[in-house]
């Protein structure tokens, strides 16, 4: 999302002058946001993520816009719905928008942040993601398990507060190094996540599919609810041009069917560094 919204030049104007703020484009450029779900959708994806991956308490705090995380949740999630509807009417299948809510730039197992602070504004987030018609919520690239929960009982609170109810899926981020940031096993978050009552568990961002295989063969064995997987197109290598991610589309097709195959998952996609070919050839894959 990101990549490609910076590949459209977006002036510093474009983002009134917060610059690599990407929400604020919900409000001031949501053609270009528009065309990111387009060219998914074109993909022949089912679902596409909302631009609010940044739209919480900690991240919007840093531009010292935090009473707007409402606002930029509610518009990402209305110009997805927007395309996700247009797409639905021409053949009859149903598309679905994915509420991102990610992890936010502070970690409360860390004292960053007070417990109270980061679930409120996680509630604030969902709540407009739901007021702009996201179908679920997607809690992603979690690195703190405290942080995990915070999320998920703010958008439980979000749903409460607003009578509507979707399915929570909840993406965690492993490190190379076998764990999250903060040290955590596949163990021990499969069992402080799941009696939280989500829908859905899996994995997302940090690394390739090669390094999620044992990861994603623990949860096929021990998780009680679906799985899936949207990894990076693999392991970033850093150039001068910046990072570069190798792994080509058919590389990451190959992985995903393989995981659909061995593991039974529920929903694959990719996270950094995969396009809509890659997707595009997920799509035929699977």
């Amino acid at each position: 999302m990101g990549t490609m919204l910076q590949a459209q030049d977006p002036t510093l104007e474009d983002f009134e002058n917060l610059e690599g703020c990407n929400e604020i484009l919900n409000v001031t450029r949501p053609d270009i946001v528009r065309s990111v779900h387009e060219a998914y959708f074109a993909a022949d994806v089912d679902c596409v993520e909302t631009n609010t991956f940044g739209a919480n308490h900690t991240a919007m705090v840093e531009y010292d816009i935090a009473d707007r995380v409402f606002e930029l949740s509610e518009a990402g999630a209305r110009i997805a719905r927007e395309v996700a509807d247009e797409y639905a009417a021409r053949d009859g299948r149903t598309r679905w928008v994915l509420g991102s809510v990610g992890p936010g730039t502070k970690l409360p197992t860390l004292g960053h942040i007070a417990y109270g602070t980061i679930r409120d504004g996680y509630q604030t987030n969902a709540e407009g993601l739901l007021a702009g018609g996201a179908d679920a919520l997607i809690v992603e690239t979690t690195q703190d398990l405290l942080q995990t929960k915070a999320s998920v009982l703010g958008a439980r609170r979000a749903m409460e507060a607003t009578g509507v109810e979707v399915p929570l899926l909840v993406s965690m981020a492993f490190e190379t190094t076998g764990t999250m940031l903060l040290g955590s096993e596949i163990g021990a978050a499969l069992t402080a996540l799941e009696p939280l009552g989500i829908d859905m568990i899996g994995l997302n961002c940090s690394t390739g599919p090669a390094e999620m295989s044992e990861h994603l063969r623990y949860l096929t064995r021990h998780s009680r609810i679906p799985l899936l997987c949207m990894p990076n197109a693999g392991l970033p290598i850093l150039t001068k041009d910046g990072a570069h991610f190798p792994l080509g589309p058919e590389g990451l097709a190959d992985a995903q069917e393989t995981f659909v195959g061995e593991y039974g998952l529920s929903l694959v996609g990719g996270c950094c560094g995969t396009t809509p070919e890659h997707l595009r050839q997920v799509v035929e894959r699977v």
